[in-house]
């Protein structure tokens, strides 16, 4: 008994060590980083080079670039107004969504109108942007790499991952709010 008395304390010092982290059995460095960042280039590069032949194949347009990365033309231009819409303005637009094959994703009947508070609410990043560009009773057809469209996650329904796309927008109202009246 005396034997079992000096045991239980020499068990608690051992067990009363510190734990020792483990240790990983495989370390790696940037190598995926590094490679999804080279595979985005080159998605963006092919995409970018599609949107091209497009354009270089449609002679009834002239085309502008936007500094976000997309390019577009005017359908209808309104003359009358120099006003774009700035933040916390509402807009209510009409736009669809379409293939660069033009197989139409949504139309705009399927979209409806929208009722946007300039950089308030979420739209993907390209017509988020395209919004900006545009004057009230104008119409433009912009083309979206798949980084400012959907990206690589798509909208879960009808757009898959890294989709490039069309869009026709149309701006119908632009309400100013009253921080921006004076502009």
């Amino acid at each position: 008994m005396k034997n079992f008395l000096y045991v239980i304390p020499i068990i608690c010092l051992v067990a009363c060590g510190e734990p020792e982290p483990r240790r990983a059995v495989k370390t790696q460095s940037g190598n995926l980083i590094s490679a999804s960042v080279q595979r985005n280039i080159e998605l963006l590069s092919q995409e970018e080079e599609t949107i091209q032949q497009i354009i270089a194949k449609d002679s009834l347009h002239h085309y502008l670039s936007s500094a976000t990365g997309s390019w577009y033309f005017y359908n209808v231009i309104n003359e009358e107004s120099d006003y774009t819409p700035l933040p916390d303005d509402l807009v209510a637009l009409n736009y669809n969504l379409v293939s660069l094959e033009n197989d139409t994703i949504y139309s705009m009947e399927d979209i409806g109108t929208i009722l946007y508070k300039v950089d308030k609410q979420e739209l993907f990043p390209g017509l988020r942007n395209s919004v900006k560009l545009l004057k009230e009773n104008e119409t433009a057809t912009f083309f979206f790499p798949s980084a400012m469209a959907y990206g690589y996650h798509g909208d879960n329904n009808k757009i898959g991952p890294n989709v490039a796309l069309k869009s026709t927008i149309s701006i119908l109202k632009i309400d100013k709010q009253k921080e921006n009246l004076d502009n």
